[in-house]
């Protein structure tokens, strides 16, 4: 029996429609270019259990991910059912996020350049984090925490710590390392990383170029802000929505295999 089919039969349809979606997910990474070889990670959280979760086959590479042969771990560490191991790091990070926010259901990590350099102000050499510098950075600049570098491979301390700074935000910066981006559903989470990785790019260009930079006023950024789409309720759903159902009639297009 071919493993998409043995999974697909093994699981409820509400966890098979999820594992389609975050195997999409790890395919959009590859398109936009957030990979990192087969490092980084990607969760959801699986319906109907709050302590287990969707993660990537620890040795494939993000174009190699498909619905069936995404592993399911719970919180202690244990595969539930998959082939592969897991990122030790991964499931560190991961079930420290859902385990702090239970209305989280979607944790994604990235590794980027532009997500990882962690920008200075001369001359007082302070980490500046997130400026609001471009529209996108302007919408979520009050969903974004911070949380000092660390190995979060085995480390219940540092895991507990990424926890509690994520408190109740919804995206991380996380320094030196890269951005972590959480949402009630796929598309939530992607549109974060997303917006968050633009404003971050358009950041390092413009401290790049040495220019002086033009910075809104508050009542211009909380104009903005007020418009952002994510964390909030039900009003947002459906340009999120809209947006990841264009990314998946994009994935059919090119490569469906995601679905398998």
């Amino acid at each position: 029996m071919p493993i998409s089919l043995a999974t697909k039969q093994a699981v409820s349809n509400e966890e098979w429609s999820l594992r389609q979606e975050l195997a999409a997910c790890y395919r959009l990474f590859v398109k936009f270019g957030w990979t990192d070889l087969i490092f980084t990670h990607l969760s959801a959280r699986v319906p109907g259990q709050p302590n287990q979760y969707l993660i990537n086959p620890f040795g494939l590479l993000f174009q190699e991910i498909t619905a069936s042969n995404l592993i399911k771990v719970d919180f202690e560490g244990n595969v539930i059912s998959g082939d592969y191991p897991y990122n030790d790091a991964g499931h560190a990070i991961h079930s420290a996020v859902l385990k702090a926010r239970p209305d989280v259901n979607v944790a994604l990590h990235s590794h980027t350049r532009a997500g990882t350099f962690q920008i200075l102000m001369p001359p007082s050499s302070l980490m500046c984090g997130l400026l609001p510098l471009s529209q996108q950075a302007n919408e979520i600049i009050n969903l974004v925490c911070y949380h000092h570098y660390d190995l979060a491979t085995d480390n219940d301390d540092e895991c507990k710590r990424l926890g509690e700074d994520m408190a109740d935000k919804w995206a991380m910066i996380m320094h030196n390392h890269g951005l972590l981006a959480a949402g009630r559903n796929m598309a939530e989470a992607f549109y974060l990383l997303y917006t968050l990785e633009s404003a971050c790019k358009i950041q390092v260009d413009v401290m790049a170029s040495g220019a002086e930079h033009i910075i809104p006023s508050d009542e211009v950024i909380a104009g903005v802000e007020k418009y952002g789409l994510v964390g909030k309720a039900k009003t947002a759903d459906s340009y999120l929505d809209r947006n990841w159902q264009a990314l998946i009639r994009m994935l059919d297009r090119e490569d469906p295999s995601y679905q398998n």
